[in-house]
């Protein structure tokens, strides 16, 4: 394990982050607790590139978090769609109606009350207090256990209870006694610039004299992978139904497992039930039209979609205002939460 003192790891960070570090992300500018907290939501499993758009549409529409908890549901949703992981924007909204609530309208400063909110852990807590308060907080983000791992030379997979809390001691020995949101930036950006998943620029790092992967040429299997797991397949099938006014039927999806509470397309296990459930909701004429098939591959399954294309379909009367069921007009998807897989299968089809 590298032995490089403490002032060195954070002063040699700092000293880079000055010439090299990213100093006009949206979210920097102003650098407020709620535009940091929305940030460290959306980049959790999600690259800087692809959050910046998705933040600034987001709180161009909600930029306080008042605002936040006073929308509606399938408002913030619409907002989050295509960025995945769904529950991040669920726990999003009801930890800001429990800030409303319970904490003046306003994030807590303090670290327990954070981790108390849906959605906030350690890491997410400390990135929070330490950017937008200064306060003296480490975080553990995949790219801060990634530079850990190989600076300190530490094997083993990272979501491992002992090779984690070695991390976060690490961490937190680690810190320095000022400009923490720099500090805690700068480490997110030498994981994510430099000390990358693959093709790390060693000859660029800052950390590199002290590093032990680069020392023992180890950045390659550091840090572990996890053990691998077969993902299980599953199949399902996507009813694609519009009408003569060149709307859609939409479902909404239950409250809890994938996708809960966005708007889908109605799914049947196979085409008899397809048939069954277009008898109950529908008249339509003849079978449904079978398009491509679609690969999704979630964490800890890979989903195969089989959508069916009908056109003309009318329910006549038998959808109700309290049914989960809706027609939507293809230009009024944008108003709604809808999965990425069923938003690009719907641009390519032509409901008429």
């Amino acid at each position: 394990m590298s032995r490089t003192p403490v002032a060195d790891f954070a002063g040699a960070l700092l000293e880079w982050h000055g010439q090299s570090g990213r100093h006009n992300l949206p979210w920097q500018h102003p650098r407020t607790p709620y535009r940091v907290w929305l940030a460290e939501i959306m980049l959790q499993q999600t690259q800087v590139r692809t959050v910046i758009p998705y933040f600034q549409r987001f709180v161009d529409a909600l930029p306080t978090l008042e605002s936040l908890a006073l929308a509606q549901a399938d408002t913030v949703l619409a907002l989050w769609s295509g960025l995945g992981y769904y529950a991040r924007a669920r726990n999003l909204h009801q930890a800001a109606r429990i800030c409303l609530d319970q904490h003046d309208g306003r994030l807590p400063v303090d670290f327990e009350s954070l981790c108390a909110l849906p959605g906030i852990g350690r890491s997410t807590a400390g990135a929070i207090l330490a950017q937008a308060h200064g306060q003296r907080f480490a975080i553990l983000d995949g790219n801060v256990r990634r530079v850990l791992c190989r600076y300190h030379g530490i094997d083993g997979w990272p979501g491992q209870a002992d090779v984690q809390a070695q991390l976060w001691d690490i961490a937190q020995a680690h810190l320095p006694h000022s400009r923490l949101a720099d500090y805690t930036q700068a480490q997110m950006d030498l994981g994510a610039t430099v000390c990358t998943r693959s093709r790390p620029d060693c000859n660029r790092c800052p950390l590199r004299v002290g590093c032990v992967a680069r020392r023992e040429d180890r950045t390659a299997v550091l840090p572990t992978a996890r053990p691998g797991k077969a993902l299980p397949q599953r199949h399902t099938l996507m009813l694609v139904v519009g009408n003569a006014d060149g709307e859609v039927l939409l479902q909404k999806r239950p409250p809890t497992g994938i996708w809960s509470g966005l708007w889908s397309l109605p799914e049947a296990l196979d085409e008899s039930a397809a048939a069954h459930w277009l008898d109950r909701h529908l008249d339509t004429d003849g079978t449904g039209e079978a398009l491509p098939p679609i690969d999704h591959v979630f964490s800890h399954f890979r989903l195969r979609i089989q959508p069916l294309l009908w056109r003309n379909a009318h329910d006549g009367n038998r959808i109700g205002e309290d049914s989960d069921l809706r027609w939507m007009p293809i230009a009024g998807l944008d108003a709604i939460g809808l999965p990425a897989p069923v938003r690009r299968l719907l641009d390519t089809v032509d409901l008429r």
